[in-house]
């Protein structure tokens, strides 16, 4: 059962038989998988009016729970982004009225995101559409193997991650 990354991994070894290929077999794969899963997650959120960068922002305050509100810097933590780049990306989801601002209660200073009861509708609608997607991706693996290779992903991530 052969594929495109064992093809590549043959051509690098008989070209250069001095060096170990193995590498490219896992991460290949997890590159090529990566570049489906982003343009899976594209057309799930797309049909639900938002782009992944809008998801990802919407899913940090729904993840939160009721009232489902953060800091912007509560959200730069949590999507890995600069400041500038979540302004810009707050101003959009603001103008599209799946957001607001207010202030924060206990330091005017601060100002507090919210979803809006449109951004909540908009972000469970994408990512119940996210999970039948990935759903029928996965369906070629048993639960059993899904847990095999979620086990060593995570061991995998860990090592990339953790200090």
């Amino acid at each position: 059962m052969a594929d495109e990354v064992d093809a590549i991994a043959d051509a690098w070894a008989r070209e250069r038989p001095d060096l170990d290929v193995a590498p490219l077999q896992v991460l290949s794969r997890i590159s090529r998988l990566a570049q489906l899963l982003d343009e899976r997650r594209s057309q799930a959120f797309g049909q639900h009016g938002l782009a992944l960068h809008e998801f990802d922002v919407l899913a940090a305050l729904r993840r939160t729970g009721t009232p489902f509100q953060q800091t912007p810097g509560q959200l730069v933590e949590a999507t890995h982004v600069t400041s500038g780049t979540m302004t810009n990306r707050l101003d959009r989801l603001a103008e599209r009225g799946l957001i607001e601002r207010g202030a924060h209660p206990d330091d005017g200073r601060q100002v507090l995101i919210r979803l809006t009861e449109t951004g909540l509708r908009q972000v469970d609608a994408a990512f119940a559409a996210l999970l039948a997607s990935e759903d029928a991706l996965l369906a070629g693996l048993s639960a059993t193997q899904r847990a095999n290779l979620a086990t060593g992903l995570r061991r995998l991530l860990r090592t990339l991650t953790d200090p």
